[in-house]
């Protein structure tokens, strides 16, 4: 077990089996020491996290499904790097997509939700660059979507 896993552990979180593609697309993309890893969305054991935040959710509520895509972002960068999280240097950069109202505002506070995460998670190897953009609508109508930009050993 890498010390990301025991990490994951000690907070009390086990990884899922990756999420399949839910339309025409790869999960993940390996390039040389870079993973790409395609938007994953907010989900739970009980299916998809649905609703517009700031009307349907909270922003606290948002931050909680944004946690839940950062799980899945964890679960595919495993499955890319053939079941060893050891090989994981960095989260490099995420991209949030929060569905929301016209008029919310507090995308980066959702977002907040996968970079706390990935900070508490991951230490130093945690921290990001990242952008949190609002969009009248995602697939499924989810709450919101990441997709994560990761740096690994060869």
């Amino acid at each position: 077990m890498s010390h990301h896993e025991t990490r994951l552990a000690e907070m009390g979180v086990t990884l899922p089996d990756a999420p399949a593609p839910a339309a025409n697309y790869v999960p993940y993309v390996v390039t040389g020491d870079t993973v790409y890893i395609s938007g994953q969305i907010s989900q739970n054991e009980d299916g998809f996290i649905t609703g517009k935040v700031g009307a349907d959710l909270t922003a606290v509520q948002g931050a909680a499904a944004a946690r839940t895509c950062a799980i899945s972002l964890l679960a595919q960068l495993k499955a890319a790097c053939g079941g060893d999280l050891s090989r994981l240097v960095r989260v490099v950069k995420l991209t949030g997509f929060v569905n929301s109202t016209p008029d919310f505002t507090e995308q980066p506070k959702v977002i907040n939700g996968a970079s706390d995460f990935f900070v508490d998670a991951l230490g130093d190897a945690g921290k990001h660059a990242r952008s949190a953009v609002s969009a009248g609508a995602l697939p499924f109508n989810v709450a919101v979507e990441i997709e994560g930009i990761f740096q690994i050993k060869p």
